[in-house]
């Protein structure tokens, strides 16, 4: 084997380790936001919303609903990579698999704690996951994919798909909070800031950009 060939292989893996372990770390998140009882991330909302009128795990949920969402990509035109697969069936299972062994939190400062941590955490995730570049999540692949289609800003895409599911979440009992805020206004300087951080080195001769411009450009959270 080649130094060439040895340098690609331990790349792969350890862009395997970050896609997987940031993943199941972003499943975990979010449940400590959920136990937190202080308000979730925007699509959350929504899964806990559906997860209450169905009766259905909120891990079951987002794994469904993600799927569902890939089915959207086909009009759009957006490709799956290794990652968008991953995200949907990983990350449901790490939501459903957290909440078993992560109790409600009790009193004021555990709650608020958990909140903080649980927006830290996520931030960490998304920039593991994201820098392994095996590809968005479903969400974000129809965020881009309606960019692209429409012609209009990423920025406004994005706020238009979150506002709409934050309203449907709430209307169906999901919980909005001062977390949803926090998380919000938090995510986008926290997952530039750990995108950077676990950047995988390119080949010679190849970017190693892995992102650049405003977080909302960077950020491809599910």
């Amino acid at each position: 084997m080649s130094i060439a060939s040895g340098l690609r292989g331990r790349r792969l893996a350890r862009r395997l380790v970050q896609l997987y372990a940031g993943l199941a770390l972003y499943g975990f998140s979010s449940i400590l936001l959920l136990r937190s009882g202080l308000g979730l991330e925007p699509w959350n909302v929504l899964h806990q919303g559906i997860a209450g009128r169905t009766g259905l795990s909120i891990g079951l949920v987002t794994t469904v609903l993600g799927a569902l969402i890939l089915l959207a990509w086909i009009p759009i035109r957006q490709r799956p990579g290794l990652g968008t697969v991953s995200n949907v069936l990983v990350i449901g299972l790490a939501m459903d698999l957290s909440l078993a062994v992560l109790p409600p939190m009790q009193g004021p400062a555990a709650r608020i704690a958990a909140m903080a941590a649980g927006i830290v955490l996520n931030g960490l995730a998304t920039g593991l996951y994201i820098a392994a570049r095996f590809g968005p999540g479903p969400r974000d692949g129809l965020m881009t994919g309606l960019h692209r289609l429409t012609g209009r800003s990423v920025r406004l895409v994005r706020t238009g798909i979150e506002v709409t599911v934050v309203a449907t979440g709430f209307l169906l009992g999901g919980s909005v909070g001062v977390g949803t805020v926090l998380y919000a206004l938090a995510i986008g300087p926290l997952a530039q800031v750990f995108l950077r951080l676990f950047a995988v080195p390119e080949p010679a001769g190849v970017s190693t950009v892995v992102a650049s411009g405003t977080p909302e450009r960077a950020i491809l959270r599910r």
